[in-house]
């Protein structure tokens, strides 16, 4: 397996998901840099929590808001440019909230590569993300591509609308933590200290 996917709107929690997977000893982490993090305090404590690339539109590593446009081997292109090591060392966690929007085309292009799917109620999510810094979020960058906070509500709603289909349409299978999903994806467990339940976070994460 080359690549996860992983998909979630703005506010749903899913870069946490993602960290919680991430120091897996068979992820490739060589997309890390100290100028690709955040850390915020919306959970009570400082946290780590936004790592590594994030492929959007106006991003560190863009992608157009129509996937259709790319073929695979473009796409692949676009995927490879954060990652500083060779192929061989680990699965590269690929994360884009406008994937949520183009599950069709991904399975269509890459029937082989698993899709997370993470999700939360529209209104969650735009509070939760306005908790975590609103536009003043440094790391990745929400100004250019979602532009104000009514934009944004209305791509969070879009993005979860379009989720929730694909997890009817290809019947999802549930995840309860971290560990499941790792289980689930076929990956080594993180470290002990990386522990995340999804139900006790108010996310609802899926396999497609």
């Amino acid at each position: 397996m080359k690549y996860i996917f992983v998909t979630g709107a703005p506010g749903s929690k899913w870069s946490s998901v993602i960290k919680n997977i991430y120091y897996s000893p068979d992820i490739d982490r060589s997309d890390y840099r100290e100028e690709w993090t955040y850390y915020h305090d919306a959970s009570g404590e400082m946290q780590l929590m936004h790592l590594g690339a994030y492929f959007d539109p106006g991003m560190a590593c863009p992608l157009p808001e129509d996937l259709t446009v790319l073929t695979r081997e473009q796409l692949e292109e676009t995927f490879a440019y954060p990652f500083q090591s060779q192929e061989s060392q680990g699965i590269r966690i690929i994360k884009s909230h406008i994937f949520s929007n183009h599950i069709d085309y991904l399975r269509k292009l890459f029937p082989e590569i698993p899709i997370v799917i993470v999700s939360r109620g529209d209104d969650a999510c735009l509070g939760w993300w306005v908790k975590c810094g609103h536009f003043n979020i440094t790391y990745p960058d929400y100004r250019d591509y979602f532009k104000d906070l009514k934009n944004m509500a209305s791509i969070i709603k879009s993005q979860n609308l379009a989720i929730r289909q694909a997890r009817a349409k290809h019947w999802a299978k549930s995840v309860e933590d971290n560990h499941d999903l790792c289980l689930q994806l076929g990956i080594d467990m993180p470290p002990r200290e990386y522990k995340q339940n999804y139900q006790d976070n108010d996310i609802e994460v899926g396999i497609l």
